[in-house]
C-alpha cells in the first residue's frame, strides 16, 4: 500500500470514528440546566441560586452549609435561619431530632417540599400533594401570585420521626402565613416557648430560579426571612454537595454529563489515536551514523594545543591580569589604560612583601613573549594579591 493510500484510508478512519462519538454524546449528554436539585449553588430553572443571590443584595448574609444536621451548633444564633429546600436526600430520624433539638433550643428552621415531609412531620404536619395547581391567596401579589402544587395537613400523632420529642416543643402558637385560594394552608410558622420556630413551607418549588423570575415568589418567600432574620443558612449537604469528593471526582462527574465534557473526551480519544498510529513503524529500523560525544578532558586538551599552537600565552596573562583590575575596580567600568602604570601603582598599595613580589612577577611576565609555564605564575601571582587585599 503506497503511503499517500495510508494517509487517505488513516484519515478517514478517524473522521468516522469522531462522528461515532460526537453521534453517543449527543445523545447521552444531558444539559445542566436539567439538575432539578433546589440548591443554591445551581443557577437553573429548579435551582435555588436566585433566592441567595437576592438575599445578598438585601443585606442578609447568607452561607451555604456542607455538613451533617449533627454538626448543629449547640446555641443557635438567633438572628439566623436554617433553610432545607426540597431536600434531594430524604431526612432521617437523627436528622429529625437534630432539628427539633434546634428549635426546642432557640433556633429557626424553614422546611419546604414535599421531600423535607419526613421532617415537617417532626413538627406535626405533613405535605399532601395536589393533582391540580392551586393559586396562593395573596392580594398584595394580586395577579403575580404564584400556584403550588401541594399543601399542608396536620400529620398524624403515630407518623413523624420522633412524635415524643415533638410534644416537648411546648408550641406557642401554629400561625397560618399563606393559604390557597381554597382555604389549604400553604405556609405555617410553628413558635415554641424557647423562642425558636419552624417554618413549613408545602411547595419547594416557590423557592426556584423559574418561579422567582415568572412570578411573585421572589416577594413572597424573601418576606419569610427579610426582616426577621439576618442570617440565613443554606442546607447544601441534604442537595447532595457533602464535603466529601474531590476535584477530579467533580469534573470527571461534569464532563460525563455535559457536552463540551464530550468532546474532551472526543479529542482526547482522536489524539490517542492518532499517537499510537504515529507510533507505527512501517519496515526495519535504520542505521545511523553513531556519534560519540568527546569527554571534558578531550576538550581541555585540544583547547590547550590549539593555546599552544596559536602563541596564545601572553594573551592568557593579559586577561588574567584584566580580571584582576576588573574585580579591584571601583566603578562599574574599569579603565582601558595599559597595564604596566597600574600594576606599578598596585604595587605601592599591597600590604605584604609576598604580594609585592607576586606584583613583581606579574610586571615581569607582561615584558615579552612567555612560555606556558608563565600562564600558571599568572594565575598563581593574581591569586596572591587578591587574598592580600580582600583579607
Amino acid at each position: 500500500m503506497r503511503p499517500r493510500t495510508e494517509l487517505i484510508v488513516g484519515v478517514g478512519t478517524l473522521l468516522v470514528i469522531a462522528l461515532g462519538a460526537s453521534v453517543i454524546g449527543a445523545r447521552r449528554a444531558r444539559p445542566e440546566d436539567d439538575d432539578p436539585r433546589r440548591s443554591t449553588f445551581l443557577a437553573g430553572p429548579q435551582g435555588a441560586r436566585g433566592l441567595a443571590d437576592a438575599l445578598l443584595r438585601l443585606g442578609v448574609t447568607v452561607t451555604r452549609s456542607r455538613s451533617r444536621f449533627a454538626e448543629l451548633p449547640v446555641r443557635p444564633d438567633t438572628d439566623a435561619v436554617l433553610a432545607v429546600l426540597a431536600p434531594a436526600l430524604e431526612g432521617t430520624r437523627s436528622d429529625a431530632q437534630h432539628l427539633l433539638r434546634y428549635v426546642r433550643d432557640g433556633g429557626a428552621v424553614l422546611l419546604a417540599g414535599s421531600s423535607a415531609g419526613s421532617l415537617m412531620q417532626s413538627f406535626g404536619y405533613d405535605v399532601k400533594v395536589t393533582r391540580d395547581s392551586i393559586g396562593i391567596d395573596d392580594p398584595d401579589l394580586g395577579a403575580r401570585s404564584p400556584s403550588v402544587h401541594a399543601v399542608l395537613t396536620p400529620a398524624l400523632p403515630d407518623t413523624g420521626h420522633d412524635a415524643v420529642a415533638r410534644d416537648a416543643l411546648v408550641s406557642v402558637r401554629t400561625d397560618v402565613v399563606r393559604r390557597t385560594r381554597t382555604g389549604a394552608p400553604v405556609i405555617i410558622r410553628v413558635s415554641a416557648a424557647s423562642g425558636g420556630s419552624a417554618t413549613l413551607v408545602a411547595d419547594g418549588a416557590l423557592f426556584g430560579n423559574r418561579a422567582l423570575r415568572d412570578t411573585g415568589a421572589g416577594e413572597l418567600v424573601a418576606g419569610l426571612v427579610v426582616g426577621r432574620y439576618g442570617h440565613v443558612i443554606f442546607d447544601e449537604f441534604h442537595q447532595g454537595f457533602g464535603p466529601s469528593g474531590s476535584l477530579g471526582g467533580a469534573a470527571l462527574e461534569w464532563s460525563v454529563r455535559s457536552p463540551w465534557g464530550w468532546a474532551l473526551w472526543q479529542l482526547a480519544m482522536v489524539g490517542l489515536i492518532v499517537l499510537g498510529a504515529s507510533a507505527i513503524r512501517f519496515g526495519p529500523a535504520r542505521h545511523v551514523i553513531e556519534r560519540r560525544r568527546r569527554s571534558p578532558i578531550e576538550h581541555v586538551k585540544a583547547l590547550a594545543t590549539a593555546l599552544a599552537a596559536a602563541g596564545g600565552h601572553d594573551a592568557a596573562i593579559q586577561l588574567q591580569i584584566q580580571g584582576l583590575r576588573r574585580r579591584l575596580a571601583r566603578g562599574p567600568t574599569p579603565p582601558r589604560a595599559p597595564a604596566g602604570p597600574w600594576l606599578a601603582e598596585l604595587a605601592a598599595n599591597v600590604r605584604t612583601p609576598r604580594a609585592r613580589a607576586a606584583v613583581g612577577t606579574l610586571q615581569e611576565l607582561t615584558r615579552g613573549p612567555q612560555p606556558a609555564a608563565a600562564v600558571l605564575r599568572a594565575a598563581n601571582a593574581v591569586e596572591e594579591v587578591w587574598q592580600d587585599l580582600t583579607t
